[in-house]
């Protein structure tokens, strides 16, 4: 890569290569991009991001256009920027309602983005049934978004939500067998949900489980 980078985001592009965006600020440059061409395996600098973001969320639209959100930041830690792969560029949006890091954006069927409580014009929805950071968030077949696992306040979770973009609201579904946070999901082609490891307490888990 042309720059070190930490708590970045990774995208593949509708072009087929893959952006990567932010940094802690430590390792690099915050406000950096830069794109993979995977049929050249090189790296190229891209435009600039308006605020310099880590620990924030890029989501595809149904465009082709990128849309960041969040970061860790005293300033404008609700922002929003769209990257317009054909041009380069980055574009300031509305910001959100609530400044947010560490949060999920899921692109939802009909096109809009979940950003557990927040949309394009930056609408708030119905609030989840618990509160957790470091939890994940999967469209699933159906439209609906399961949420699960995380960290509350000074406890894992293990418990999982249900959100109905139809209706905005959330339903309690059955509780994982594991308490974890911080770890990864996977929409399978058969429609379950393949969650794998994670952190319990101290330890890093290689406990996997299907929904």
């Amino acid at each position: 890569m042309n720059r070190n980078r930490a708590w970045h985001t990774a995208s593949l592009l509708t072009t087929g290569n893959v952006l990567l965006c932010g940094d802690s600020g430590v390792a690099g440059d915050p406000c950096s991009a830069e794109l993979y061409d995977p049929s050249t395996k090189t790296w190229t600098l891209s435009g600039n991001m308006i605020h310099g973001r880590y620990y924030h969320t890029a989501s595809m639209l149904t465009n082709g256009k990128l849309l960041t959100t969040g970061r860790v930041s005293s300033s404008n830690p609700n922002s929003s920027e769209l990257y317009d792969p054909s041009l380069g560029n980055w574009t300031i949006l509305r910001n959100m309602n609530s400044a947010r890091w560490q949060h999920t954006a899921s692109v939802l069927t009909n096109g809009k983005i979940l950003v557990i409580g927040v949309t394009e014009n930056w609408i708030l929805t119905g609030s989840m049934n618990n509160t957790r950071g470091y939890r994940t968030a999967s469209v699933l077949m159906n439209g609906y978004v399961l949420v699960a696992g995380g960290y509350s306040t000074s406890s894992d979770v293990n418990s999982a939500a249900l959100y109905d973009p139809l209706t905005g609201t959330w339903t309690i579904t059955s509780t994982m067998n594991s308490t974890r946070w911080d770890h990864p999901t996977f929409v399978l082609t058969d429609g379950n949900v393949l969650i794998t490891g994670g952190t319990s307490g101290d330890l890093a888990l290689n406990v996997s489980e299907i929904y």
